[in-house]
């Protein structure tokens, strides 16, 4: 099987190099390039059928979008060339050839009202740039005909590049209290998880189980607000960082102060309730999510060591 990763570069891409090598041959490109590879450009989202043809893959892995939520909302026709456009040209691509396209898609898509986990089938209802753009993506994909799967997920983190906990562990250390939103609700999701996943759901769909082809919900097991997000990473960072004889942090879990979303003024509108739920993923490939403090955890472990 050979396999086409776009978005090397990413979070999720750099995870996915790990996991998917074992599958087959891996061809896995970024934005920036590498002497002989192919031109990557999702701004131009017509030049990647001629990068799928160059490598002739079984499956193509999409793990590049514009996720810079604020910004999509300055920008709305970059954000829709790379998250709608451009998943389009792969999926006719992948379509033509009979192969494969996995993509990831978001918690964004849905309006955030309620209180329930969002199933694979609920009515979506974007409120920003970006979700509409990632829910155009989708629909390009299913109208395409290709053989495909689309992880929605949230939340999502690693320990390379920027991230939540690396924000709240920095302001802790400075600061001896924070404020941090606590009506937005869903699950801190690691990229080695999302790619772990996709590994293990492409080896059960590319061994002749065609009927597996669709949308699924993927993210860590549990809920929490960005405030219990915060707290549990400053909890979690103190033992740490006194075995690795650091200093401890100013700010204590208690000392991280509720706020309504309304108390940071943002370009683009965030969804409240962001819970998915994972159950149609978890059944059909016989898989159990772990609870999103594990993930967290292992994060800070690896960050503070």
């Amino acid at each position: 099987m050979k396999i086409l990763l776009l978005g090397r570069d990413g979070q999720v891409g750099w995870e996915l190099q790990r996991a998917l090598a074992p599958l087959g041959e891996l061809v896995a490109l970024g934005r920036r390039g590498g002497a002989g590879e192919p031109v990557l450009d999702f701004a131009e989202p017509e030049s990647l059928a001629a990068v799928v043809d160059a490598v002739g893959p079984d499956v193509i892995v999409n793990a590049v979008a514009h996720t810079a939520v604020d910004r999509a909302e300055a920008e709305p026709e970059l954000a829709a060339r790379i998250n709608a456009q451009a998943p389009g040209v792969l999926a006719r691509a992948a379509a033509g050839r009979g192969a494969w396209l996995v993509h990831y898609s978001t918690d964004y898509v849905f309006d955030g009202s309620g209180s329930q986990p969002w199933r694979e089938d609920a009515p979506t209802g974007p409120l920003s740039v970006y979700g509409r753009t990632k829910l155009a993506g989708e629909e390009a994909i299913r109208t395409s005909g290709c053989r495909h799967l689309i992880l929605r997920t949230s939340w999502v983190y690693a320990a390379r590049g920027g991230n939540f906990a690396r924000t709240m562990l920095r302001l802790a250390g400075e600061r001896d209290a924070l404020t941090v939103i606590d009506d937005q609700i869903g699950a801190p999701t690691g990229a080695d998880l999302i790619a772990d996943v996709t590994a293990h759901a492409l080896r059960t769909v590319t061994a002749e189980r065609e009927g597996l082809a669709g949308t699924y919900h993927l993210a860590a097991a549990g809920e929490t607000s960005w405030n219990g997000y915060a707290r549990q990473v400053i909890a979690a960072a103190g033992p740490l960082l006194a075995a690795a004889g650091k200093p401890p942090l100013r700010a204590t879990p208690e000392r991280v102060e509720r706020v309504p979303s309304s108390a940071f003024k943002t370009a683009a509108v965030r969804p409240l309730n962001s819970r998915l739920d994972t159950r149609r993923l978890q059944s059909v490939f016989g898989l159990a999510l772990p609870p999103w403090q594990r993930g967290v955890e292992r994060l800070l472990a690896e960050i503070l060591a």
